[in-house]
């Protein structure tokens, strides 16, 4: 019977696509609002594959909504779907965020729903709603504040992932690589959380024959005062190789970093025979970059920190056209199997800054998820600080969870050191509404003050959220918050009216501003849906019936 009314074809009007979206959207709100704050609920999710697998316990707002994949009501299946697409774009772009969308998100969708239902005008209702967020988002920017140093970097981590120790390291570790530097995550190697700093800068791309490993406890290769050559060619005749040692005998080069997309054996002969290593260390490894445009990026980033001229393949040039001027130099290079490193490259300075700035401009504009990540990595390279990140626990599952918060966590700081923060625990959302009931005082179209009053309730939902979460009265916590006045807010862990800022306790700007967004706009189309179309079940159009 579901089956068949799944297959179905079917228009749906109004009052039905209010009510069966609103079902939809409230079951996927009520399954991750309990994961708000620092003493939040698990939520755990059935395996789909095997029944008697352990199921996943998950408090990421984000991953819960994704791991729903349909609802069994066809019509509230929508309205699911819909909100599961807002808050799991949200997830991917900042890491955070999604719980507080969701609860914004569904106050909004549910007052607008009686409001319309008692006659209002769903369109004008948008627009409204959509202007009174823009008064929310200059009201942030004006309370942004810019943090940094060790102790304030381990305190807003706190209020991202509520892991004291991991808050502690990421507050070191950030505060030594800065905002766009290179950060790895990676499985540890025990119970404890480890970490070390990397001098200079590495890519993907180890040496090309272990016969180049110069540190053999460590199975590492190292030069000294290198020159380099940069190249995305494929490397085939030794007469090439032959010709770049005779350029570098020339220009009285003893080490080589030779950077190339790939060398064959025949070739590589010539780098590792003893009479050629006397006469110059080479160490070969390969383009780093999985694409043509990765690889090119790759290359123009090495040329400004080296001072290396590049031979692309795209320019029709050979190993044999290339001069000592080609050849660019660092203080120290190394490779192992998987990457290889540059220390102090001597590149122009000037040039170097031109493009990390040419570089950040991109970042500023990009829209696309990867490309933005893409550009960040650039970045962090460049600047010179990169650090390892090993995550450990007590059992393979607890290690992938905490390496995942990590991972958000990572990125939510990021955007706070590059845009600011606001005071956290919910506290910037209540500030914004003093703009907004000024706003409200100010008018007497009636759908203009509808919708301030709809959203100044919204915004009080975060904190309202977290104190019920944390088992506090809600009614009476925000009694005291507002006595206390503008900046104050509920310290959970205390339990205690304080500060926010002072305490410590404060959220990314960028993900505030990206979860009200958000949430405003998608609410606001969504109460101007009126009809829902269902399609055939696509195998059924395919066999014909």
């Amino acid at each position: 019977m579901c089956s068949k009314k799944w297959q179905t074809p079917k228009v749906v009007f109004q009052p039905e696509v209010y009510l069966s979206m609103q079902r939809g959207i409230n079951q996927i709100v009520d399954a991750i609002r309990p994961t708000l704050g620092p003493c939040p609920r698990l939520v755990a999710i059935e395996s789909t594959i095997r029944r008697d697998k352990t199921p996943e316990l998950l408090d990421s707002g984000g991953l819960i909504a994704r791991r729903v994949i349909q609802i069994q009501d066809r019509d509230e299946d929508v309205g699911a779907m819909y909100i599961r697409h807002m808050l799991w774009q949200l997830h991917e772009k900042l890491g955070d965020g999604t719980v507080t969308a969701a609860v914004i998100f569904q106050s909004i969708f549910n007052s607008g729903v009686r409001y319309i239902a008692a006659g209002g005008n769903a369109m004008r209702l948008r627009i409204y709603l959509e202007r009174a967020a823009q008064l929310v988002l200059d009201e942030l920017d004006r309370m942004t504040v810019h943090i940094r140093g060790k102790e304030n970097l381990a305190h807003l981590a706190e209020t991202l992932c509520y892991d004291p120790t991991l808050s502690r390291i990421l507050g070191e570790i950030f505060d030594t690589i800065g905002e766009y530097g290179r950060l790895e995550i990676r499985p540890g190697r025990g119970r404890e959380l480890e970490h070390e700093y990397i001098d200079g800068m590495y890519w993907d791309g180890g040496w090309l024959s272990r016969l180049m490993v110069t540190d053999q406890q460590h199975f590492r290769a190292q030069l000294e005062d290198a020159s380099i050559l940069i190249t995305d060619l494929e490397i085939d005749a030794p007469e090439d190789l032959i010709a770049l040692l005779e350029v570098c005998v020339s220009a009285q080069v003893r080490s080589l970093l030779l950077i190339a997309n790939k060398i064959t054996d025949r070739a590589l002969s010539v780098l590792l025979s003893e009479h050629n290593r006397n006469k110059v260390l080479a160490l070969a490894v390969k383009t780093p970059g999985r694409t043509s445009d990765e690889q090119l990026a790759a290359l123009e980033d090495l040329s400004a920190l080296t001072g290396a001229v590049p031979i692309l393949k795209v320019t029709g040039a050979s190993l044999k056209s290339v001069r000592g001027e080609y050849l660019g130099w660092a203080r120290r290079v190394w490779a192992d199997q998987d990457y290889f490193g540059v220390t102090g490259g001597k590149g122009d300075p000037g040039r170097l800054r031109q493009h990390i700035a040419c570089l950040r401009e991109l970042f500023a504009a990009a829209q696309d998820e990867y490309q933005h990540k893409q550009l960040q990595e650039r970045i962090g390279k460049l600047m010179g600080g990169c650090a390892v990140l090993w995550v450990g626990d007590t059992t393979p599952l607890a290690v992938i969870a905490r390496q995942a918060l990590a991972e958000r966590t990572a990125k939510a700081m990021r955007g706070s050191m590059r845009e600011g923060v606001v005071p956290g625990g919910g506290v910037a959302c209540l500030a914004c509404s003093q703009s907004l009931q000024s706003g409200l005082s100010q008018t007497s179209d009636f759908d203009q003050r509808l919708a301030y009053q709809i959203l100044i309730e919204a915004l009080k939902e975060p904190t309202r959220t977290l104190l019920c979460n944390a088992g506090f009265d809600s009614s009476e916590v925000m009694a005291r918050i507002f006595q206390a006045g503008t900046g104050y807010g509920f310290d959970l862990s205390e339990g205690r009216v304080v500060d926010m800022l002072q305490a410590g306790i404060c959220d990314s700007v960028a993900v505030v501003k990206a979860a009200v967004c958000g949430a405003v706009h998608a609410a606001a189309l969504a109460l101007t849906t009126d009809v829902l179309v269902h399609r055939r079940n696509p195998q059924e159009v395919l066999s014909g019936t």
